[in-house]
């Protein structure tokens, strides 16, 4: 084979690539919209396929399954799109900013500012995966993995904010986290703003302001 023929076949690799990709994104968008308007046991995959203008095999390889599509979708809706999701959670912008911010009340209104549109993106998913765990052995692992990532990241926060010696004396870091998870929970979003009225903005502040008045030493 001549060396002129390499750069076409390297081109049309890239180009398989980003149509795989693109391929993959627009089936988790259909999934998206089945499985919120059809919950989980109706958004069957020929449901999606037709949804997404595939064919059956297709959606088997843009995820391992219903059960492993549902997974890309929620992770999706909480990263912000495919993009992020690919990236470890603390690359991903919004999160680089509060671990690069070094004044502790900025760093907790900078992580509030994160969560009404983590929850706007995903609340309703995350209602369609809790539902679902309680009969697929398959997600309840996916939603404890979630849980348990997100447990992390409150650990790994609080322990930025003790290592600084911000946080209140009477504070182990393992309390800095809960109250972190207990705040932050999809439970106080959906009371506030979904079932009270509140706006995202009148939400994140309340986020910041219950987290700076609570952890901070500075702020007691």
């Amino acid at each position: 084979m001549s060396e002129s023929t390499r750069p076409r076949r390297r081109y049309d690799a890239t180009s398989r690539r980003a149509q795989a990709a693109l391929t993959r994104a627009r089936v988790l968008k259909a999934a998206h919209r089945v499985f919120l308007a059809r919950g989980y046991a109706g958004a069957t995959i020929p449901r999606i396929a037709s949804e997404a203008g595939v064919a059956v095999e297709t959606i088997y390889r843009a995820a391992p399954g219903k059960a492993g599509l549902l997974a890309a979708v929620v992770e999706s809706a909480l990263a912000g799109g495919m993009v992020n999701a690919e990236l470890p959670v603390e690359q991903r912008p919004g999160i680089r900013r509060v671990i690069e911010e070094k004044d502790p009340a900025r760093k907790l209104h900078l992580y509030a500012a994160t969560q009404p549109g983590v929850y706007a993106r995903a609340g309703a998913l995350l209602q369609v995966l809790d539902e679902a765990a309680s009969s697929v052995p398959e997600l309840a692992q996916v939603r404890e993995g979630y849980a348990a990532r997100r447990l992390e990241g409150m650990r790994q926060l609080a322990t930025q904010l003790a290592e600084r010696g911000s946080l209140r004396g009477e504070l182990s870091t393992q309390q800095a986290a809960d109250i972190l998870v207990t705040v932050c929970s999809r439970a106080n979003y959906d009371s506030l703003v979904t079932e009270r009225g509140w706006s995202p903005a009148d939400y994140r502040d309340w986020v910041a302001d219950t987290l700076v008045r609570t952890l901070l030493a500075a702020h007691a």
